[in-house]
């Protein structure tokens, strides 16, 4: 690891996510514009566990309409399918890199419920920052079962330096320029036998 990686990460991220607001701006007045004539409500926000689990408010363009009766899936609207699809409903959570609560890239920041259900061994993946993406997201997004996305969590946390960084943000382009499969919600996470078949 780069001596003081995880110092020189934490400033860049800051100078990285001010630019980039500064220069996504203009899409996100607009996006935010039209979600509001869709839903009358512009953000997402959910209390998320950050580092060392420190609770913090995420987030996110709203992507789904206010019937709770219904499944996640079936809420997900027309727009909110593109702004998944195309990863523009984490757009927002660049004020969060701002505040310090999270990085660009790092293990994602699960449900708050979910703290209790860890193993000590997966408890580790909130020694770093949360991040907008991470090895896990890259390598399948929803696609793989929980326990191997947590074990790819831990092994950021374990192994994070420079070039791995270097490699998420490639491959998160990749995932980008794909239009991001896997983008509707996960399986909740219900505890390690949900994984077994």
């Amino acid at each position: 690891m780069i001596p003081c990686y995880k110092s020189i990460k934490l400033l860049t991220d800051k100078v990285f996510a001010l630019a980039l607001l500064f220069l996504f701006s203009p899409l996100m007045l607009f996006i935010a514009l039209v979600v509001y004539m869709e839903q009358h409500r512009i953000f997402f926000i959910q209390t998320r566990p950050g580092y060392l689990g420190t609770p913090f408010r995420m987030y996110k363009f709203s992507t789904m309409d206010n019937d709770r009766d219904k499944p996640d899936i079936e809420r997900i609207t027309l727009l909110g399918f593109w702004l998944r699809k195309l990863s523009l409903d984490e757009l927002p959570q660049l004020w969060n890199i701002l505040k310090g609560e999270m990085s660009f890239i790092g293990p994602r920041p699960f449900l708050m419920e979910y703290l209790p259900l860890y193993s000590k061994h997966h408890m580790q993946r909130h020694l770093v920052m949360p991040g907008i993406t991470g090895l896990a997201q890259v390598t399948g997004k929803n696609n793989v079962g929980w326990t191997e996305k947590l074990d790819m969590d831990v092994y950021y946390t374990r192994h994070i330096n420079f070039f791995l960084d270097v490699k998420i943000v490639l491959l998160t382009i990749n995932y980008f320029i794909r239009g991001c499969p896997g983008s509707y919600p996960a399986t909740k996470f219900a505890g390690y036998y949900s994984d077994r078949h």
